[in-house]
């Protein structure tokens, strides 16, 4: 870690790598002035399912390459909340903490939010809560290209798809539903986590 403050992306229930930086600094900037990139945290997340890995992506409105992150509005032609609600259902049930956590998570899937980045500040305000994590976040107000950010930069470093050099994050394996199927399913969000190790969830970010 190089200084104690650190810029992160946007994220749709986040990863486990993702909340292990939230408790690691003080100082968090969320950023809002990037342009939107597709296949990423920012709109998608990971769980693990029946069937091994599942991603669950939240559609946006049809955007142009210049939108911001602030700007994205989330789209509700199909009924994705009931899809991902019940994605979720059918992964967790059988955890040994869904049904504590279930009650916090299931509003976000009956309310309605226009802009994607109020959908996730909201979430990840309530995650926070239920880890016992009191965190200290702002929004950008201008977007900085990587080269001049003065401190620690996570916000293509943390994605669903590409291996980025984090020798910080160190993955150590829990329990899971499915483990006995297809084995342990690292950095999957941070649900996963929490419905399968409850209060024991903030002491194994902390390792």
């Amino acid at each position: 870690m190089m200084s104690n403050k650190v810029i992160l992306s946007t994220a749709y229930l986040p990863p486990v790598q993702y909340f292990t930086k939230l408790i690691q600094y003080d100082d968090i900037l969320i950023e809002a002035h990037e342009n939107f990139i597709k296949q990423t945290y920012r709109n998608r997340c990971n769980i693990y399912g029946a069937n091994g890995l599942l991603a669950l992506s939240i559609p946006v409105k049809k955007i142009n390459t210049k939108t911001k992150i602030k700007d994205i509005v989330i789209d509700y032609d199909t009924n994705w909340p009931k899809m991902h609600w019940k994605s979720i259902e059918s992964a967790y049930r059988s955890s040994a903490f869904f049904e504590f956590y279930a009650d916090y998570l299931v509003p976000f899937y009956h309310k309605k939010y226009q802009f994607l980045i109020d959908f996730n500040h909201d979430l990840l305000n309530m995650l926070a809560e239920q880890l016992e994590i009191d965190i200290n976040f702002s929004y950008s107000d201008k977007y900085s290209f990587p080269e001049d950010v003065p401190f620690d930069d996570f916000r293509d470093i943390i994605h669903p798809k590409k291996k980025q050099n984090d020798p910080d994050f160190k993955v150590k394996k829990y329990f899971q539903v499915f483990s006995d199927k297809h084995g342990f399913i690292s950095n999957l969000s941070i649900i996963d986590l929490l419905f399968n190790t409850g209060p024991e969830a903030l002491q194994y970010l902390k390792k």
